[in-house]
C-alpha cells in the first residue's frame, strides 16, 4: 500500500470522478424515463450539464477546470484537498478527531483520552504558531509528526514537499512553506470552512506575528488563558529578549552587509517584542477574570468574550 500523499490524492480524485460520472448517468437515465412516460421526447432532452451535477469533481488546478464545469459549486482543486488534510490534522492535534475512532472523537463533555493511541492530542489545548520553532508543541512540528505517523517516516520528506507545493506559500524549504501557511492563511481558510463560526480560536498579537496560538473551543477551560500567558506568552517574551541580546553582541563585532542584516533582524524582533508586550497586558486582564463559556451559547457569543486578543473573523 502506497504511503505517498500524492498517490492517495490521485486515488481520491479518481473516486470522485467515478462518483460524478455515475450520478450524471443516473440522472440522465431518470430523465429519459420521465420523458418517455410523459411523451416529451420532442420537447426535452435527458442531458444534464456537468456543472449541475451535485457531487465534487477534483482538478489539479483552477486552470484544469473545463468550460463545462465553470460556475459549479462542486469544483475542488489539489490546493483545496490539501487544505482539508491540514485542517483534519489540526483536528487530530486537538482531539476533535482521532486516528483510532470514526467520526467526531470529541466535541464537548468529558474528554476521553483512551480514544487516542496512534496520535496523541495536545495536552493543554494550546498550540503556538510562530515564525520559528520556539516551542516543543509548535504547530509545524506537530503537523510533521502527524504526517510521519500516518504515512511513515520513509516518505516524510516527499510528502511534506507535496503538501508544501500544493499550498503554494513562500519558503525555501517544505517546512518553511507550511509554517507560512499556518502563519498567514490557515485561519482564513478555517473561518471560511466554518462560515465565520470558527471552532479553533486564534490568539493573535498582531501584524508582526509576534505571537499566535490556537485553542480548540470545545476544550476551553477557565484557566486556559492563564496557561497561555504563563507558559507561552512569557516564554516568547523571554526568547525575544535573549535573541536581541545575542544579536546585539553580534552586531557590535560585525561589518558590512552582515552588520546590516543583523541590524534588520534586531529591529524586527524588537517590533515583535513590543507587540507581544502589549498583547500580554490584554491577556493578563482576561486571565485574571477566569472567564467560563457555555458551548450552548454558540461560537459568536463566546468568541466575543475574547475579541481583544483573538484574530478578527473577516
Amino acid at each position: 500500500m502506497s504511503k505517498l500523499i500524492s498517490d492517495k490524492y490521485e486515488q481520491w480524485k479518481e473516486e470522485c470522478e467515478q462518483r460524478f460520472l455515475k450520478l450524471k448517468e443516473n440522472e440522465e437515465e431518470l430523465n429519459r424515463i420521465f420523458i418517455d412516460i410523459y411523451g416529451l421526447n420532442d420537447e426535452l432532452t435527458p442531458d444534464v450539464a456537468d456543472k449541475d451535477i451535485t457531487v465534487h469533481r477534483v482538478y489539479d488546478s483552477k486552470d484544469d477546470v473545463p468550460e463545462s464545469m465553470k460556475g459549479s459549486n462542486y469544483v475542488r482543486t489539489l490546493h483545496d484537498e490539501i487544505v482539508s488534510l491540514v485542517s483534519y490534522a489540526v483536528g487530530c492535534m486537538f482531539g476533535r478527531y482521532s486516528l483510532d475512532v470514526d467520526g467526531l472523537a470529541y466535541a464537548g463533555g468529558e474528554f476521553d483520552e483512551s480514544k487516542y493511541t496512534t496520535y496523541i492530542p495536545d495536552k493543554d489545548n494550546i498550540i503556538p504558531i510562530t515564525d520559528d520553532e520556539y516551542f516543543e508543541d509548535d504547530i509545524v512540528g506537530k503537523f510533521v509528526e502527524f504526517v510521519k505517523v500516518v504515512y511513515g517516516e520513509d516518505t516524510l520528506e516527499e510528502n511534506l514537499k507535496f503538501v508544501a507545493d500544493a499550498l503554494g506559500n513562500k519558503g525555501k524549504t517544505s517546512r518553511e512553506v507550511i509554517r507560512n501557511y499556518f502563519l498567514n492563511d490557515f485561519y482564513k481558510d478555517h473561518c471560511k470552512t466554518y462560515q465565520k463560526r470558527p471552532i479553533y480560536w486564534l490568539f493573535d498579537s498582531g501584524k508582526k506575528n509576534g505571537f499566535k496560538a490556537l485553542i480548540y473551543m470545545h476544550r476551553y477551560k477557565a484557566d486556559t488563558i492563564a496557561k497561555l500567558r504563563t507558559d507561552y506568552v512569557f516564554e516568547q517574551q523571554e526568547r525575544y529578549r535573549s535573541r536581541i541580546e545575542f544579536l546585539t553582541s553580534e552586531y557590535d563585532s560585525a561589518t558590512g552587509s552582515d552588520r546590516t542584516k543583523i541590524g534588520k533582524e534586531i529591529d524586527k524582533i524588537k517590533e515583535q517584542l513590543n507587540e507581544v508586550n502589549n498583547f500580554e497586558e490584554k491577556v493578563h486582564h482576561l486571565a485574571d477574570q477566569m472567564i467560563t463559556i457555555d458551548l450552548d451559547d454558540g461560537v459568536k457569543v463566546n468568541y466575543a468574550k475574547f475579541e481583544d486578543v483573538l484574530a478578527k473573523v473577516k
